[in-house]
């Protein structure tokens, strides 16, 4: 199970402090929590379409979204064109998945 050719074309963009100051926006925006599982704690702003594909979005806030490092990985991996997991091991991964703790204001 190789990795295909894959490069970060966002690099040129989330090196500044413009991306710094949209992130915290989508970060506040999302509840400082991943719009998949609900995660809370280290976050990643993903541009939901791509830059690669769509570079006119890469400074768009509705373009963005909080996700935690699990999802954001399992997002890449099928954007890059890898074949998604069988679903013996997806079923594996999602008991080792720890689901996250509640916040007091979540109780």
């Amino acid at each position: 199970m190789g990795l295909k050719d894959y490069r970060r074309f966002s690099r040129h963009i989330t090196r500044t402090a413009r991306w710094r100051a949209l992130r915290l926006q989508a970060l506040r925006r999302d509840g400082f929590k991943c719009v998949i599982c609900g995660a809370r704690g280290r976050l990643e702003v993903d541009h939901v379409k791509p830059v690669r594909t769509h570079p006119e979005l890469a400074w768009s806030l509705a373009n963005l979204q909080s996700l935690c490092p699990r999802d954001h990985s399992a997002k890449t991996w099928r954007e890059v064109g890898n074949e998604p997991l069988s679903p013996e091991r997806q079923k594996w991964r999602d008991l080792l998945h720890v689901q996250p703790i509640p916040q007091r204001d979540e109780v």
